[in-house]
């Protein structure tokens, strides 16, 4: 089960899904809100955070969460600072009951990893693409337009196009056609 633990939360933080299962992931702790309270509600026990990457709204609240629940985070560079662990390109990866390939897509910021899970139908696609066709941004530090469109294209070809639910880093999660989004955000990024 993937909940978004920033529903309706009115702070500048990106989205926050909690995937319980066999293995309880938390995907980006967000920033500038109580997750703690928000996952405490729910669970007694975390098993890992998994980071898409780590720009300040995505990982603002990653010390209180590791603090609290005395758990390891999960990203692509542990040489930044709160990242504990590496998560190679292609590797795979359990959030809750499913594995997901986990693959590294630069361009928004050179840490940036989706993680899709074939089985499931789910990708989190962090803040590559979105809803409708939008994409990341590419203008802050370590962002660039045509290695974000690779990213996306390499995405493209590894998800199916039955793709059932697609987790973003920010707005609301595309459960209908998701693949068609993301063909979507290829071709806009291509055009902006």
């Amino acid at each position: 089960m993937i909940s978004n633990l920033a529903q309706g939360v009115q702070a500048f933080t990106s989205n926050v899904y909690f995937v319980a299962g066999e293995r309880t992931v938390l995907v980006d702790p967000g920033a500038n809100f109580d997750v703690v309270e928000r996952l405490e509600s729910r669970v007694d026990d975390l098993d890992a955070v998994v980071l898409t990457h780590t720009h300040p709204d995505h990982v603002g609240n990653l010390e209180s969460v590791k603090t609290a629940f005395d758990v390891d985070a999960w990203g692509h560079d542990p040489s930044i600072d709160g990242v504990d662990h590496a998560i190679a390109d292609e590797e795979t990866v359990r959030l809750g009951d499913h594995e997901y390939a986990a693959l590294h897509t630069p361009g928004h910021k050179d840490d940036h990893l989706c993680f899709y899970s074939a089985d499931a139908g789910v990708l989190f696609a962090g803040d590559l693409v979105f809803q409708n066709g939008s994409f990341g941004r590419t203008d802050l530090e370590e962002g660039d337009r045509a290695t974000l469109i690779e990213s996306i294209d390499r995405v493209l070809e590894r998800i199916s196009s039955e793709l059932a639910e697609m987790h973003t880093g920010h707005g609301p999660s595309v459960e209908s056609q998701p693949y068609d989004h993301v063909e979507l955000a290829a071709r806009m990024a291509r055009q902006a």
